[in-house]
């Protein structure tokens, strides 16, 4: 899943991206500017003074209410078209699934009542529960699941997440067109409450992937009445614990606990304030000012400059996720269409000093993409049986190879036109601007920095408009199958650098017909080896942590294993 800040489930994705401390001013706060802090302080006044008022007038858990920012808009709430981490955190209180993954990231049953699998390892039958509700009153059956995949498997619904479902039987030939007929897909409905999935080859961790939002249902009458009905609250049809009161762009969502959710005794919030906000210095005066309750986890940043005070004040943890921050090359282009001139700018940065003097979170430099805290086999991590140890960082050795590549691609210098791009964020500025520093004074290169808004700036990546490219990535679930085939095999909806060695692809389709995990793992193994040792098919920076602040009394809300928040059933004492 793409990321959007620096210090926490890509980006496009998830997604991994928007990640370093973001957000775009709710209720005015991306207007403050000269009176910042009598603005901060008369909000801080008005949430407080209806907390109070709302206390007078019910009790206990009744009127619990959870606030936290955001650093942009969600670029879309339709479960077929999210890619990104604000989407996510959003969707993950409105929508419900066959299963859910807890903060762990292990797979627990939501609407799925049971399932049975195959003893080949290839078909599921799930029996769905019979009180899940859409908000209209409508049940929640098998047959929305079944036009749901074949939904997001559709051509013309073009959605990056498709390869989530290509498990299923058939389901990569219909997305690709080699097919039309949907019904050929391996699902079905067996009944109003019985689901059968038949997958094309077996895959251990295919009930995790049940969790993911690609696989979410969605209400078809609402969906055929009106294109874009995920884009207004009142348009928007939804399963999950919450409801979307209002959504009010570039500025907040609010949502109101659903009173027809099957487990509606596990929701203990009444109401949830999402406020956008793009500075992570306003989102930590707004915590500071009782006007939110939570920093961190893709859900705000906290500001890059105080964070070690305030960790060893004790008033910030730093978590250890499964993400990664990386840079991607526009491939198709020159002279990143040459190996060496990747290979160049990968090896002449400094990834500690960067830790060290920019993010200053305590992130693990990386030197491939999948993190260290991703599971391997028989106990241990799968950094532990294979490391990251594809390239080291080389001064002298960057400056030959970018000499040998540019010569081998015709010119003599690297183009003056030259620009990383980022989402606007201070973190990600900061980290861009010591990185093109370190390129200027290791290689002699020059290269322009340009930012753009979350949205704006995920239609760039996805249209290869850009030369180098900020991107982050988030566990969708704990297997390194998920930052390998998602970010460097050639058909990946995600692979935005258009990154494309076949061999690689052949070794990641391998992975999945794999019947023992150590053949499979093997092969994730060597493609990931070969698309950095020796094609540096993107630039990995570190793999995250992330900075978290809690109001006391707050119970569940939390990082998960991902870095992303998890806060749909939490509640405050």
């Amino acid at each position: 899943m793409l990321q959007n800040d620096i210090s926490t489930k890509a980006e496009n994705k998830s997604s991994c991206d928007n990640v370093f401390s973001t957000s775009k001013g709710g209720i005015c706060v991306g207007r403050i500017i000269g009176n910042r802090r009598i603005t901060l302080m008369l909000l801080a006044l008005m949430l407080v003074l209806g907390t109070i008022l709302a206390g007078c007038s019910s009790s206990g858990s009744g009127n619990q209410e959870f606030r936290f920012t955001l650093a942009s808009e969600p670029p879309s709430l339709d479960p077929a078209l999210m890619t990104d981490a604000q989407s996510s955190i959003v969707a993950s209180g409105l929508f419900e699934g066959l299963m859910r993954l807890n903060s762990a990231g292990e797979p627990q049953k939501a609407i799925a009542k049971d399932y049975k699998v195959s003893d080949d390892g290839k078909t599921y039958t799930i029996e769905l529960r019979d009180d899940a509700k859409w908000s209209n009153g409508d049940p929640v059956t098998a047959h929305d699941f079944v036009y749901s995949w074949q939904r997001a498997l559709a051509p013309a619904t073009a959605a990056d997440y498709a390869y989530m479902l290509y498990y299923l039987e058939n389901a990569q030939q219909y997305n690709a067109g080699e097919i039309t007929d949907p019904n050929e897909i391996g699902v079905k409905a067996l009944g109003d409450y019985t689901l059968e999935a038949k997958l094309y080859t077996a895959a251990p961790y295919f009930v995790s992937l049940l969790a993911h939002y690609t696989y979410f249902p969605v209400h078809k009458e609402t969906v055929e009445a009106k294109p874009d009905w995920a884009a207004e609250a009142e348009t928007m049809v939804t399963n999950g614990p919450f409801l979307l009161e209002e959504w009010a762009h570039e500025d907040k969502l609010v949502l109101k606990k659903n009173p027809d959710y099957f487990d509606e005794d596990k929701v203990s919030f009444e109401t949830v304030t999402i406020t956008l906000v793009n500075d992570a210095n306003t989102v930590l005066n707004l915590f500071d000012t009782d006007a939110i309750d939570w920093i961190g986890a893709q859900a705000g940043s906290v500001p890059t400059d105080p964070t070690p005070k305030l960790v060893a004040e004790g008033k910030a943890e730093i978590k250890t996720i499964a993400s990664v921050y990386y840079y991607l090359f526009n491939t198709t282009k020159a002279p990143f269409d040459n190996a060496k001139v990747r290979k160049a700018f990968a090896m002449a940065i400094d990834r500690q000093i960067i830790i060290d003097n920019v993010t200053q979170a305590n992130q693990t430099p990386a030197f491939g993409l999948v993190p260290p805290s991703i599971a391997g086999m028989d106990g241990k991590s799968y950094r532990e049986i294979y490391p990251d140890n594809f390239f080291e960082e080389n001064i002298e050795e960057a400056k030959k190879l970018l000499a040998e590549g540019l010569k081998e691609s015709g010119i003599s210098a690297i183009p003056a036109e030259t620009t990383l791009l980022y989402n606007t964020d201070e973190g990600h500025k900061k980290i861009a601007e010591a990185i093109a520093d370190m390129w200027r004074t290791n290689l002699g290169v020059e290269v322009k920095l340009a930012n753009q808004e979350w949205g704006t700036f995920l239609e760039s990546r996805k249209g290869g408009q850009f030369d180098v490219a900020r991107s982050g990535w988030g566990a969708d679930f704990n297997h390194a199958i998920n930052f390998t085939y998602d970010l460097i095999h050639p058909a990946s909806g995600n692979n935005d650098g258009k990154y494309n060695n076949p061999k690689v692809g052949q070794l990641l389709d391998e992975s999945l017909l794999a019947t023992d995990e150590k053949d499979r793992l093997d092969k994730i193994a060597e493609a990931e080896r070969l698309a950095f040792e020796e094609d540096m098919g993107a630039l990995p920076i570190y793999y995250y942590t992330t900075v978290v602040m809690v109001k006391d009394g707050f119970k569940d809300v939390v990082s998960d294993y991902a870095g992303h928040l998890d806060w749909a059933f939490g509640s405050k004492e």
